[in-house]
């Protein structure tokens, strides 16, 4: 029989559905990641030591949502590169168009709460809770390639505009 402390993390899991309910609903999966060394990203795209990833079919090539990692290849100005973010790492997944996602709390250095605790009691069951939230309006700053999304007609009829 397994333990709390022996499972494996929810995070990959939890990315991975909040990924498939993106997708399944016709919404833009993003990722925010609180950057370190260990995470490889463009850098002159990190703002305040953190970065929010497209992370859609449309704007990623080779995307694997893995236990250990998030890894693909995009394009940020028209230069492909290979992206990689720890698990740990991520700090929210939410779709761009609503702002529904989760927020997760920070792993440092890649260590799991459960693995990181070594007293007897153990963490309090609301210390390392991970809850659904309705994520504010992230000011994501669109790499080169990106274009602006359509903003909704303002009341009226609703129209379709085909861009080529």
């Amino acid at each position: 029989m397994i333990n709390a402390q022996g499972a494996t993390s929810t995070r990959p899991y939890l990315i991975r559905a909040l990924y498939e309910w993106c997708t399944d609903n016709g919404f833009t999966p993003y990722v925010a990641v609180r950057v370190d060394d260990s995470v490889q990203v463009p850098r002159e795209y990190v703002k305040n030591g953190e970065i929010v990833l497209n992370v859609s079919m449309d704007a990623t090539s080779s995307l694997k949502l893995g236990n250990e990692f998030i890894e693909f290849k995009a394009r940020f100005a028209g230069v492909a590169r290979d992206i990689v973010v720890p698990i740990g790492r991520v700090i929210a997944i939410y779709a761009r168009e609503n702002g529904q996602g989760m927020a997760f709390p920070l792993e440092e250095s890649g260590v799991y709460p459960s693995e990181a605790d070594t007293s007897d009691e153990g963490p309090s069951p609301a210390e390392h809770e991970v809850r659904p939230v309705q994520l504010t309006r992230v000011d994501t700053e669109r790499a080169g390639d990106e274009p602006e999304p359509p903003r909704p007609p303002s009341g009226g009829r609703p129209t379709l505009k085909r861009v080529k």
